[in-house]
């Protein structure tokens, strides 16, 4: 274990006492303590940096909310680790907090005091440092001549993540995930390109690029008897083309496809201030048979205003929700209402985000039927999908 810099911000003394002790017994490096925010600041402010704080939030003076703000500002405070009594709903709102000012959130260590949780959020932090990767340094960063020679070379192809049965994951469907295969850096996700091909107006290529791709795959897997369902992502700025319809239906055409066995995904965020020309093409989308799904539902605004004015025939449940399953017991409430939601309107449900068995037992028990997640398959290139499928 690599030596740590913790600072422990906690105004009761024997619980202070008790967590500096424990601390000084299961890991190396400094512990420091602070019986007050204002004292904690002015160690921090002394400090080069701070591993983690170990943090209670209600104290006389300058409290715990007020210490974290500060310190998140001076950017010397790498983790919190929260150590409070205070009501479940309020403490998953102080994280959300945490996490907003850039903060890493380790977990709460709770009261009474657990040496054994303790330990477990110590070696939390310590994964996390040994596994995070190291950042592109600037002059590896792709620049605009890079992504236009990747988009000439065909270095950008879909990788597939099936949607499966979450009783016994058979298969229900795929989603095409645009990747860039680049050939100094390897497999990049979108985070490293979409935001240049926003800014210089080459999302277009992007799509069209992947759809075909997908549409050939689609078209070769028929063939041998496995005719899927695929769904593909459409940005904002494709969904406003006059002309998407028209050319969706040609690449329909020419490859055979169903329109019943295409979902295009938008989401949710992006149809807050959609033009006229956006709700037309998801009309005709929809009056040719194919599907539109309304993605990271419950991560944007206006969820249910969305489903009531657009023709959406599908919801796919962000994944935050499955991750907050075990802690955060509203979750179980807002899946099992979705889930009777889309029920009622006749839409289907796709769960995401689902990565272990726990959170899949749940979500059955909940009434889900059809999910993704790493659990079940990481996206996929298509040889490694066409294998998945025969199988």
């Amino acid at each position: 274990m690599h030596p740590l810099n913790v600072l422990v911000l906690e105004d009761e003394p024997l619980q202070r006492l008790v967590t500096v002790t424990a601390l000084k017994k299961v890991m190396l490096g400094q512990v420091h303590e602070a019986s007050s925010g204002a004292e904690a600041l002015t160690l921090l402010e002394r400090a080069t940096f701070m591993d983690i704080a170990i943090c209670d939030l209600k104290m006389p003076g300058v409290d715990g909310l007020t210490f974290l703000r500060h310190a998140s500002q001076g950017g010397k405070l790498r983790s919190v680790i929260l150590c409070s009594q205070i009501d479940p709903n309020l403490r998953h709102a102080t994280a959300l907090m945490i996490k907003r000012l850039g903060l890493n959130f380790l977990g709460n260590l709770g009261k009474p005091f657990s040496l054994e949780r303790l330990t477990t959020l110590l070696t939390r932090y310590q994964t996390q440092r040994h596994n995070r990767p190291s950042p592109l340094q600037q002059s590896e960063l792709p620049t605009l001549a890079d992504v236009i020679r990747g988009l000439d070379d065909g270095e950008f192809e879909p990788y597939y993540q099936p949607k499966v049965a979450l009783y016994d994951a058979a298969l229900q469907g795929v989603e095409a995930l645009a990747r860039w295969n680049h050939p100094q850096l390897g497999v990049l996700p979108p985070s490293h390109f979409l935001s240049i091909m926003e800014h210089y107006n080459l999302l277009d290529r992007l799509f069209w690029q992947v759809l075909d791709q997908g549409l050939a795959l689609r078209q070769k897997l028929a063939e041998r008897g496995h005719a899927l369902r695929f769904s593909f992502n459409l940005h904002p700025a494709q969904l406003a083309s006059e002309t998407l319809t028209d050319s969706i239906t040609s690449l329909l055409t020419q490859f055979q496809v169903p329109y019943s066995s295409i979902t295009f995904e938008i989401t949710e965020n992006s149809l807050l201030d959609a033009p006229a020309s956006s709700l037309e093409n998801m009309v005709r989308l929809r009056a040719l048979g194919c599907d539109l799904a309304l993605d990271d539902f419950g991560a944007g605004y206006a969820s249910l205003d969305r489903l009531c004015e657009l023709p959406f025939s599908q919801i796919k449940l962000d994944g935050t929700f499955v991750r907050k399953l075990r802690h955060q017991p509203r979750s179980s409430a807002i899946i099992s209402s979705t889930v009777a939601l889309a029920r009622s309107l006749g839409l289907s449900l796709i769960i995401e985000g689902v990565e272990t068995l726990e959170q899949k037992e749940r979500l059955l028990a909940l009434g889900c039927l059809v999910a993704q997640g790493f659990l079940f398959a990481r996206p996929m290139p298509e040889s490694h999908f066409i294998a998945y499928c025969m199988r």
